[in-house]
């Protein structure tokens, strides 16, 4: 059985001033759907978000961002344990940060651990760990380390959904002769190191880290696919039906 990651962006847990529960619920019933088919891990964005809606605390300091973290990553996973309970579905929290890859031994824990959810038909929900994490805050390492998880998890694919339709040779919110480019094979230097264009109050990657992602993965001889999770079409197309209608995939060529 294949084995996918899907990376949860915070514009699709939340709105402007509350959770988007709809949203959760949409996405716990196709998650709940794949696991019939595939192993699915999440890791998972909006902490901070959640934290924020049950106490307003300025986002203005990292300690503010450290707390709002703190309270918001409990409420978090008890909206994804409610939301798949509906659907019968059993889920487990990992608090995780990019530097638990750094040793060896702390992989191979984590990595076991997840095995073992695995095999035990439990959904695990990776968070960023990001009550004591410090630059994983600012500069929004989720899809980083989504890809870390897929790469050192044995993954065969991880699947970021996201509020964009894929990846476009302009930026769309910008230029409307923007067009999807539905398969990347290799990237130049200038997309990888361009700064990073966050397009929600919560958000803190970008394009960019999800192009490092990927780039990260082809390096390792994996896939990414870069999809809108608003509208799960284009990942259900894919992954049920086996058609790239919407949607990029990066991959080293073949």
């Amino acid at each position: 059985m294949k084995r996918i990651v899907f990376k949860i962006g915070t514009a699709l847990l939340s709105n402007a001033h509350d959770m988007a529960l709809d949203r959760i619920d949409m996405l716990c019933a196709f998650f709940s759907e794949l696991l019939a088919h595939y192993e699915v891990i999440i890791v998972s964005s909006g902490a901070i978000a959640t934290g924020h809606c049950a106490c307003p605390l300025p986002k203005t300091t990292l300690a503010n961002r450290q707390a709002l973290a703190a309270i918001g990553q409990p409420l978090l996973l008890a909206l994804y344990r409610e939301a798949f309970a509906k659907y019968g579905t059993t889920s487990a929290q990992i608090l995780l940060s990019a530097h638990n890859f750094d040793s060896r031994k702390q992989t191979e824990n984590a990595k076991n651990m997840v095995e073992v959810l695995l095999q035990s038909k439990i959904l695990p929900i990776i968070n960023e760990n990001d009550a004591v994490a410090t630059a994983e805050i600012v500069f929004g390492d989720n899809d980083r380390l989504a890809a870390h998880v897929a790469h050192y998890f044995d993954c065969d694919l991880l699947i970021i959904l996201s509020d964009i339709e894929g990846y476009y040779t302009k930026d769309p919110h910008q230029h409307k002769d923007a067009t999807l480019r539905k398969v990347v094979h290799h990237f130049d230097s200038t997309e990888l190191d361009a700064s990073a264009t966050p397009h929600t109050e919560f958000s803190t990657g970008g394009i960019v880290t999800k192009l490092q992602a990927a780039h990260f993965l082809m390096e390792h001889g994996k896939k990414m696919f870069l999809c809108n999770g608003f509208d799960l079409s284009a990942a259900r197309d894919f992954l049920l039906h086996k058609t790239h209608v919407r949607g990029t995939l990066f991959c080293k060529e073949s």
